[in-house]
């Protein structure tokens, strides 16, 4: 174990960079590193394994030959406590604990540090890769299909064309956004954003209409969601809630979600009975609820 020092911040591998020419230097001591950059030797040994390190890291560890520099803190509690979040790998130690026990409480859940980094790693990746570039000619899901972004100034607000004569394999649907090329990101994504919205309303109120009537309830109001973590809500009251984003999945999906929201206008739980409501109007509904958990939405900051 030896303090994480600025030297090696040269071995870090972005997740979106490509890695840099290693530095030739001094071999590294069991001690704090000085200046000189590691040898060669040891940057190609670190680079063998992956590279995880939280930005306010003190120390490093080798876990299966993996790189893990981590945050320690010291804490008044009874136990070390490990968390890995979207930064990295933080330690919470009892200030009665010495590094050796520290040590060996890594190596004892290194499987499931491990795997925590790398699903911070993917997520984070799937996020980027999600990010929209507002400017003409994007690539938008909308209902399940594709819309591309045009822009132009003489659309009134934002008119969705479904391009009927398009070629096969190419997106169909064309979204008018009435707006000149000189246009920024925020005015595109902000006038696009609501448009979204509306259709959201226009969809939900349609399909809960419908579902209201199979299920024999009734709902009394019908507001929009930008929930981070959840997809809808209900109260005993009629009222429900309803992610906007979820305009970006197929119908299937939305139909899902609508149900699963009525259906607890008659079971206020997720016992058996409110499952065979929900399999009472949507048989199959395991598939949109598969769909819905493995989806993955643009992100539009």
């Amino acid at each position: 174990m030896s303090r994480w020092t600025a030297p090696w911040t040269l071995l870090q591998r972005s997740l979106f960079d490509e890695p840099q020419p290693l530095p030739a230097g001094r071999p590294p001591s069991a001690g704090p590193i000085a200046a000189t950059p590691p040898a060669v030797e040891a940057a190609r040994e670190v680079l063998a394994g992956e590279v995880f390190k939280h930005p306010r890291a003190q120390r490093d560890v080798r876990l299966d030959g993996h790189l893990v520099a981590y945050e320690m803190r010291r804490a008044p509690r009874r136990s070390i406590g490990f968390v890995v979040g979207p930064e990295g790998l933080s330690v919470s130690v009892p200030r009665w604990v010495g590094v050796a026990e520290v040590d060996s409480a890594l190596q004892d859940k290194r499987g499931w540090i491990l795997r925590k980094l790398r699903e911070q790693r993917e997520r984070a990746q799937r996020l980027q890769s999600a990010r929209i570039d507002w400017r003409d000619g994007t690539e938008l899901p909308f209902l399940g299909d594709t819309v591309i972004l045009v822009l132009d100034a003489r659309a009134a607000g934002a008119v969705l064309d479904n391009g009927a004569d398009a070629l096969p394999g190419v997106p169909r649907r064309m979204l008018r956004v009435g707006l000149p090329h000189g246009a920024t990101p925020e005015q595109i994504r902000d006038l696009v954003q609501s448009w979204l919205q509306r259709q959201a309303r226009r969809i939900f109120e349609e399909r809960c209409a419908l579902f209201a009537q199979r299920l024999n309830v009734r709902v009394r109001r019908i507001a929009l969601s930008s929930a981070a973590t959840r997809w809808g809500s209900a109260n005993a009251d009629g009222s429900i809630r309803l992610n906007w984003r979820l305009v970006h999945f197929a119908l299937p999906i939305i139909d899902y979600v609508v149900a699963h929201e009525l259906a607890h206008l008659r079971e206020m739980n997720h016992s058996p009975a409110f499952w065979d409501v929900v399999r009472s109007v949507l048989p199959d509904y395991e598939q949109s609820r598969v769909a819905l958990r493995d989806g993955q939405v643009p992100v539009f900051d």
